[in-house]
């Protein structure tokens, strides 16, 4: 903490003016989000709004909180980080808003709904492990002047993990997970997707996040396409300045996309790493099928035939194949999985997606 920061902290607490002295708690709670000491900040912030709690229950004529002082126990401070709120637990965050419509072009994800239980293979688990261990250690890493991995592309064919992928990642930091939404961004009007899209860039740079795009091709079409409009040519030019220019406040940014061969030749440039997420193994599959029948008593089961018939799944196939077989163990009152369940669930994603 910063030795102005400091003293003004002190200054208001020997005048015992509670105003003052929550404005500054919101300072360094403030402070420590910024430098990217996430989990500290959520610490420091709930154990402000204890405090205040308490002071509440003292009846008003010995109560020192002023009225000035907003209901969560902090006081309000104007400012443009829209990020830095904590994410509402019940429902997605609204973030930013295109002004004509009102429609956000950002969310955060709650932490208790991330996803990061992943079954991967040894190499491409070390690859995510590693970016896990720079963010860490970035500190480290900066005091020898160099960047911990901060922009990530993970690709893959549909249902392979990719959205997983940056759940985990931002599970395993702690970093709030912001996702752009695409249908709110992208406009008709000539200019106003690439304005929205540096919108989305500057807001997300404030706070340390993980800001995910999902189905990035979406922005990042090859410029030798000549079937594109010259709009999305300047899209994808705004996109790769947008990266090259990115400095994340301690954060990370992740891409996804399924149609690599779609991608302008100087996107993959602009990434740290990129991360090709495959279809699982025969060791993986059973591994998730095991995991996600956790929950339930499992019988005898040909666990090699049952894999052989998931060869070329992909991990969200087999995920629906283990929860539709709970499931019909459940409904059939045995609540015990046997061979016949997975088979007949087997066969209905096959029918799925056919």
């Amino acid at each position: 903490m910063k030795g102005e920061l400091l003293k003004r902290l002190f200054r208001a607490i020997a005048s015992e003016n509670q105003t003052a002295i929550q404005s500054m708690l919101s300072i360094v709670v403030e402070e420590e989000r910024k430098k990217g000491h996430t989990i500290l900040a959520e610490q420091l912030e709930n154990i402000t709004q204890r405090s205040n709690h308490q002071s509440r229950q003292i009846p008003p004529q010995k109560s020192p909180v002023s009225p000035d002082i907003s209901r969560n126990g902090i006081s309000s401070i104007p400012s443009s980080r829209t990020l830095s709120k904590t994410p509402d637990a019940h429902s997605l965050t609204l973030l930013s808003s295109k002004q004509r419509f009102n429609h956000p072009f950002i969310v955060t994800i709650p932490r208790e709904r991330l996803r990061h239980h992943m079954i991967l293979s040894d190499i491409v688990e070390d690859r995510f492990r590693r970016i896990e261990r720079e963010y860490v250690a970035r500190d480290r890493l900066a005091h020898h002047g160099l960047r911990y991995r901060q922009k990530i592309l993970l690709y893959g064919t549909p249902g392979c993990g990719k959205t997983m992928g940056a759940e985990r990642l931002a599970w395993n930091t702690g970093l709030t997970l912001v996702k752009v939404r695409f249908d709110a961004m992208v406009s008709s009007f000539l200019g106003e997707t690439a304005t929205n899209l540096r919108e989305v860039f500057e807001t997300a740079s404030q706070t340390p996040c993980l800001l995910f795009i999902d189905e990035c091709d979406a922005i990042a079409k090859s410029r030798e396409d000549i079937q594109e409009v010259g709009e999305i040519k300047r899209v994808v030019n705004t996109f790769l300045q947008l990266l090259d220019e990115y400095e994340a406040s301690n954060g990370l940014l992740v891409a996804a996309t399924n149609l690599t061969k779609f991608l302008d030749e100087a996107v993959w440039r602009r990434f740290d790493d990129v991360i090709e997420v495959p279809k699982p193994t025969a060791v993986e599959i059973e591994a998730i099928l095991k995991q996600n029948l956790s929950s339930v008593e499992v019988g005898t089961i040909n666990w090699r035939a049952i894999v052989q018939k998931l060869d070329k799944f992909s991990a969200a196939q087999i995920v629906r194949v283990a929860q539709d077989a709970a499931k019909r163990a459940i409904l059939d009152r045995e609540e015990l999985v046997i061979q016949e369940h997975l088979e007949a669930s087997i066969q209905d994603v096959i029918a799925f997606h056919v």
